[in-house]
């Protein structure tokens, strides 16, 4: 069961733009992570890799976590809003939650809900 620190620190991890940094530091050498439905991706260190690839994909990935976040015993889940940034100047905006079950004070699985056709509508300029 993670404490509450921890959890804040992942958050702030996530918050900061370090995705990939979170993965490395907050889940376990076998962990696996599932968007929606599809079928889980499993252990850290492709799930490093496959983040640093979509973090490459963008100019930039804003990230917003939007409490309350919760945490009953070893499962916490976050609602995250995420603004992202094609090298075209392209917005896109996304929210989602993420579903996760913790193993101490590192991430075992996380699953991920969240509509898909969010990212086929650009967000308008500022």
């Amino acid at each position: 069961m993670p404490d509450r620190m921890s959890f804040e620190r992942f958050i702030a991890e996530v918050v900061a733009g370090r995705h990939d940094l979170a993965i490395e530091l907050f889940y376990t050498p076998d962990a696996s992570m599932q968007e929606n439905f599809d079928p889980p991706r499993k252990g850290r260190d492709n799930l490093i890799a496959r983040e640093r690839q979509v973090m490459a994909s963008f100019k930039s990935i804003r990230t917003e976590c939007v409490g309350p976040t919760f945490l009953s015993g070893d499962h916490t889940v976050v609602r995250w809003v995420f603004e992202f940034e094609g090298h075209d100047g392209t917005k896109r905006r996304m929210e989602e939650l993420a579903y996760q079950r913790w193993e101490g004070d590192r991430i075992a699985e996380e699953r991920f809900y969240y509509d898909p056709t969010q990212l086929l509508v650009a967000v308008p300029g500022e």
